[in-house]
């Protein structure tokens, strides 16, 4: 594939103008596919993470709800109003890097523990279930926001080689392929005048 036209200087000015940025280009797309393999080596791990965290959360969550619906029938809507009490969740993110991309590395949930002494078992059995739902929930969304933002990259990354290996790059070989030539042929005119003025030939 041909690059664009990419307007250079005239002569050896233009030539190494031309080599310096093609240099420039090729180690830009060796830094891209570098990046580009760590990020695919990432996906698989990540990938593999957000399914089992999924699986997890889910499972917590129907357990959460079956054990709402036993609460609610054995001790009443009120119970679990109660039980719920105020407060709200904190949730704690770490974070981490790799080759400059940063996503969520980890993701803690600290939840109120107001002591019920009051609570009939299927109240604190209900209310437990939720507690570990929502940390579930919480691993999950993290590990999928991870495996969300090394995708984008890899995606965006991926889009940018392809522009620097069948557009930039072609283009600029081109360019300099054509002052090249176009050096090559002044000095053959110059040589040839050079010949013919040693020679008297007008």
């Amino acid at each position: 594939m041909s690059g664009p036209r990419i307007a250079a200087p005239p002569g050896r000015a233009g030539r190494l103008w031309l080599e310096r940025r093609l240099r420039a280009a090729r180690r830009g797309a060796d830094l891209l596919d570098r990046k580009l393999r760590i990020l695919q080596a990432e996906l698989a791990g990540l990938a593999e993470a957000a399914d089992l965290a999924e699986r997890e959360w889910r499972d917590r969550a129907g357990a959460a709800d079956r054990a709402l619906i036993i609460a609610s029938v054995l001790s009443g809507q009120r119970a679990i109003e109660l039980a719920a009490g105020p407060g709200y969740a904190d949730v704690a993110i770490g974070f981490t890097a790799t080759v400059g991309v940063r996503r969520p590395a980890e993701a803690t949930c600290t939840q109120p523990d107001r002591p019920l002494p009051w609570a009939s078992p299927p109240v604190t059995q209900a209310r437990e279930a939720h507690r570990v739902a929502l940390e579930a929930a919480v691993r999950y969304a993290a590990a999928a926001r991870a495996l969300e933002v090394v995708q984008t990259e890899a995606a965006a990354a991926r889009v940018r080689l392809r522009a620097i290996k069948d557009r930039l790059i072609p283009g600029l070989e081109q360019a300099r392929n054509e002052v090249v030539l176009a050096i090559d042929e002044l000095e053959r005119a110059d040589g040839a005048r050079v010949r013919r003025a040693g020679l008297g030939t007008p």
